[in-house]
């Protein structure tokens, strides 16, 4: 289990207790906080590793330190489901799969987030593109003979799902993953789904990621 944070002291400890399993090693990867994420986590039973700042590079690290045949990418405001890992473990029994993802739904409740959680779940059955605050998942062995996460500014959760999907079968689980929906509140929902589309518009238009990547964060 990999999760990368930055300034995630409130939300860490939430996100590593839904990720208790038998045997399952969880990596918190810290890209620079200030606010106490990496004691929370530590305080939490994770091992706290640190990495430069940026998602992909905080997701190739914690990769890279982990010997598990598997591995889960968290975002530390995502909960995952319980009973979780025997449903990885069933996805991955088929030597067909090499990954996939679970269901996409927000802790908060609201018309509006109603909306985002079937816009998501048409995205990740239709155009078989999940985000990363579905918990990507998929087999060490097959992300080691691609590289590994790949190393992009902004939507390497796209292209990790992209890649994977033409090595092997990805799929989606039967159960949700519950994320904060905090930033969408924060901005605005509308306005959060706008500059969503927009980059996935941009990343289809093969712009480049640091224009994106800039434009995203304004």
């Amino acid at each position: 289990m990999v999760i990368p944070a930055l300034d995630e002291a409130d939300t860490v400890a939430g996100a590593i207790a839904s990720a208790r399993a038998p045997g399952a090693e969880v990596v918190v990867v810290d890209g620079g906080s200030r606010d106490g994420t990496t004691a929370r986590a530590r305080e939490a039973g994770a091992r706290v590793i640190t990495a430069p700042p940026g998602r992909a590079r905080q997701l190739q690290a914690g990769f890279a330190a982990t010997d598990a045949e598997a591995v889960i990418f968290l975002h530390a405001d995502t909960w995952l489901p319980p009973g979780y890992a025997d449903l990885v473990r069933r996805a991955l029994a088929e030597p067909a799969v090499v990954g996939g993802a679970f269901g996409f739904r927000f802790r908060e409740s609201g018309p509006a987030l109603r909306v985002v959680e079937w816009g998501a779940r048409l995205r990740s059955r239709w155009l078989r593109l999940p985000y990363g605050d579905q918990a990507l998942f998929c087999r060490a062995v097959v992300l080691r003979r691609l590289g590994g996460v790949p190393q992009v500014p902004i939507m390497e959760d796209l292209d990790l799902v992209a890649t994977l999907r033409r090595h092997g079968r990805f799929v989606l689980l039967p159960a949700d993953a519950t994320t904060s929906a905090r930033r969408y509140l924060e901005r605005g929902v509308a306005r959060t789904v706008l500059r969503n589309s927009g980059a996935l518009l941009g990343r289809a238009l093969r712009l480049p990621r640091e224009r994106l990547a800039a434009w995203y964060r304004r």
